[in-house]
């Protein structure tokens, strides 16, 4: 067993340990959405599979239409129409034109189109004010040719990424079976919310939270409820079998009544415990008989810090996800920000976009950083990095690990 590791080799150590899941499912595209592709999508078309009008205007020979002015308009014969999904059966000859439409394949013989807003219709004639151009004209494959790859195995399918599996030819897609966490919240203080709270007591959250991490990540959490300070009741919860991952919370510190660390180092084994970071130090990473197990503490803010750092890219593993498990950006620091010795410090912070700054990010804190203050997790959409025997003073350049993305707005 390895204790008091650093953030890094913690991290290191997670990602050697954690094995991709290599099972996966086939579902429609209604259900795809954010799934994780299980193999690389090749386009069964070409898209467009012939040149088409990117406008609405008239396809003409663009030798016919050279010198095109409002002063000097050029006159062509109109010899049909070519709307989207009904193509021009003949050829444009000297002279003449079609009137075409947006997504209409460009009639034979024509080489440039002229936006509808630079003509005038007269009868089975057109004016033109200005030439025709084939810079409106989309080439045959100009988005991808039949056989190409457009997506890649690894990649989080978003309405984007479906939109072009569907464009591509794709009426279902094989992605990666989510990886099943079980979550065990430990402890006789701990009470479900709206029962009553013993003497001492808590409510429930870290299930909660952590269920939400885990369903953020891509995973399927499933709750296994509380159990008590029992040994043979963690036992069995813990041995159930079923499971990718077992997370739990609590019991994992150095107490007598730590029974997580205890039954794991005794019955399993241990890759690691305890990290040198604040919050969040005593965390248990192991494997008890074919599955795997990573002991958060039993702080509220901890649990959920620890969780982001190191179970989050846990899952990403196990997915096979091409992208990184979270985002780190630069920012200047709008207030202090306390270090924590020779432990990494991850306090917690609200960045606000800036353009006017170093990496386009303001950071402050969301105030008191005890790891039992809920609130400053609610607040929180990104972690600031405080590296080792270091303090962040007020206009000190910082990094910082996004935690919510979509509230950077224009960043």
């Amino acid at each position: 067993m390895r204790e008091s590791v650093t953030v890094e080799e913690a991290l290191a150590l997670v990602l050697e340990k954690t094995p991709e899941i290599q099972e996966r499912e086939v579902l429609p595209l209604t259900e795809a959405l954010h799934r994780v592709l299980a193999e690389d999508v090749l386009a069964r078309v070409s898209h467009p599979e012939v040149a088409n009008s990117a406008i609405d205007g008239y396809a003409a020979r663009a030798a016919d239409t050279q010198g095109a002015s409002p002063d000097r308009p050029v006159r062509l014969r109109v010899i049909g129409e070519a709307p989207a999904g009904k193509p021009f059966p003949g050829r444009i000859g000297p002279g003449e034109a079609v009137a075409i439409y947006t997504g209409a394949p460009l009639p034979e013989g024509a080489d440039a189109v002229v936006a509808v807003e630079d003509t005038r219709r007269e009868g089975d004639t057109v004016l033109l004010f200005a030439p025709a151009s084939p810079k409106d004209i989309r080439p045959a494959g100009d988005d991808y040719r039949k056989g190409e790859v457009v997506l890649k195995k690894g990649a989080l399918l978003t309405p984007g990424r479906v939109g072009i599996a569907a464009g591509a030819g794709h009426p279902r897609l094989a992605v990666v079976r989510r990886p099943r966490v079980a979550i065990l919240s430990t402890g006789d203080e701990v009470a479900e919310p709206g029962e009553p709270l013993p003497p001492g007591g808590v409510y429930n959250s870290n299930s909660y939270a952590v269920a939400g991490l885990v369903a953020e990540a891509g995973g399927e959490p499933v709750l296994l409820g509380r159990v008590p300070d029992d040994r043979a009741a963690l036992r069995e919860k813990l041995t159930a079998g079923g499971y990718d991952l077992v997370v739990t919370t609590g019991g994992v510190s150095m107490g007598e009544y730590d029974l997580v660390r205890k039954l794991l180092e005794e019955e399993g084994e241990i890759y690691f415990w305890k990290i040198l970071q604040r919050p969040g130090g005593p965390p248990v990473f192991a494997r008890l008989g074919r599955t795997l197990v990573f002991g958060l503490p039993g702080n509220p803010v901890s649990a959920m810090v620890v969780f982001f750092l190191y179970v989050r890219p846990m899952l990403f593993r196990m997915l096979g996800r091409s992208d990184p498990p979270y985002r780190r950006v630069q920012a200047v620091a709008a207030d202090p920000f306390k270090g924590a010795g020779v432990k990494t410090a991850f306090r917690r912070a609200v960045l606000e976009y800036d353009p006017e700054v170093f990496g386009g990010f303001v950071a402050h804190t969301t105030g008191n950083q005890s790891s039992g203050v809920l609130k400053s997790m609610a607040l929180a959409n990104a972690l600031v990095v405080v590296p080792p025997e270091t303090r962040v003073a007020p206009g000190d350049e910082v990094e910082a690990i996004v935690l919510r993305p979509e509230e950077l707005g224009a960043a």
